[in-house]
């Protein structure tokens, strides 16, 4: 895409970074609005002026603006073929993708009743505990959400056990997708720039995201 102008044809994906800037906060706003839409296709839609004014309710011109914002930001990228929301059980797909988001293959994806719904790494028992200490983090989370980044202003919205060094050994984070949420817990050192954190959230986002 040249600058404010749609050349070829494109179908409209979020990156991972696009993913998590979705579903990081609960806080309604433009780009995560779009976003999270995006999330909830079940396929990439193609990048049209129709379909940007349509998401946007903006003129052409504030729209174009708009898009380009998000492709700038590293949120979202164009791709040349349509792609398609992976159609297996969620129970089948998540430990794969979980595997992947751990540089130590370990990582529980839990509702927000504390019940996982896929584990990659961790024992049945472990992860039964992790999601439930996970729902309370985010519980935790929630009540001080204006200290945390209304006062101090803090980017951060994961909750983390690190060592001596600073790093973490194991991480909470909630993932809020309209008036649901989930916790993704990771063990080790995170990897989420990559497809499986989008793929993640995609699915998520189909099975779960409701509609504005």
């Amino acid at each position: 895409m040249d600058r404010y102008t749609l050349t070829g044809e494109f179908y409209l994906h979020p990156t991972p970074a696009g993913a998590y800037y979705a579903a990081s906060r609960p806080t309604p706003e433009p780009a995560r609005s779009f976003l999270q839409r995006l999330l909830r296709e079940a396929e990439t839609p193609r990048l049209t002026i129709d379909l940007l004014r349509d998401w946007t309710g903006q003129n052409e011109q504030d729209a174009l603006e708009f898009i380009y914002r998000l492709q700038s930001s590293g949120f979202v990228q164009g791709l040349p073929v349509p792609v398609s929301v992976p159609p297996d059980r969620i129970e089948s797909l998540l430990p794969p993708l979980l595997a992947q988001l751990s540089d130590e293959g370990r990582a529980i994806l839990a509702e927000k009743r504390g019940l996982y719904l896929g584990t990659a790494g961790f024992a049945h028992e472990t992860s039964e505990e992790l999601a439930a200490l996970g729902a309370d983090l985010a519980n935790v989370h929630e009540r001080h959400s204006k200290l945390l980044h209304g006062n101090m202003r803090l980017r951060s919205d994961g909750w983390g056990m690190v060592n001596a060094s600073g790093y973490s050994e194991i991480a909470f984070w909630p993932l809020y997708f309209g008036n649901e949420y989930f916790i993704l817990v990771v063990g080790g050192l995170p990897r989420f720039n990559q497809e499986a954190f989008t793929t993640l959230l995609w699915t998520l986002g189909v099975r779960y995201g409701g509609r504005d």
